[in-house]
């Protein structure tokens, strides 16, 4: 590491993140500050139904103030592998148990602040949950919308879908579609 930390502060501690303030020493010698949002990391999912359609799921973003589409996620538990996470999360949300999941790629949401990793997941062989979904209560108002890759594709291409996980995720069903690995 080119960076020398000097000291840490941890100025938040919160139920997604934490905020943490670190003192830095630069090779020349300068010293500087750092401010990271620490988060445990993710899980993300892109299941695919059999007759080809993706799942994607609706819901409210209050730092937005409206419903966006994504794919289905969620923050990882302590000491939780992300497959695990992945499996979770798609039963929690929409309802639907994998019967394979393939782990896809991993990416850095916002490198410049944030330690935030997201494990993307393939989910096919799905099945209906005995149970269906298992919400939170801020998750109430969210929808299962199953659609066409190409029709989540033409929402990405006019701006409608806007969020990165989910245009990572269907970029990697279109590449797996064209047999692309």
């Amino acid at each position: 590491m080119e960076l020398k930390r000097l000291g840490r502060d941890i100025v938040y501690r919160g139920k997604v993140f934490d905020l943490i303030v670190d003192r830095v020493q630069y090779p020349s010698g300068n010293t500087g500050v750092r401010e990271i949002a620490h988060h445990p990391g993710g899980a993300v999912v892109v299941p695919l139904l059999d007759d080809g359609r993706v799942l994607l799921v609706k819901q409210l973003r209050y730092p937005f103030g409206k419903h966006i589409h994504e794919l289905p996620a969620g923050k990882l538990g302590p000491g939780e592998e992300p497959g695990a996470a992945a499996a979770r999360e798609l039963e929690e949300e929409t309802g639907y148990r994998a019967g394979s999941l393939e782990p896809l790629t991993s990416i850095y949401t916002t490198p410049g602040f944030c330690d935030e990793v997201l494990h993307l997941f393939l989910a096919t062989a799905l099945q209906l949950s005995p149970g269906g979904p298992r919400r939170e209560e801020g998750e109430f108002s969210m929808t299962v919308e199953p659609m066409a890759p190409a029709q989540a594709l033409a929402m990405v291409e006019s701006g409608e879908i806007r969020d990165a996980k989910t245009i990572v995720g269907l970029f990697w069903l279109e590449r797996l579609k064209k047999g692309n690995r």
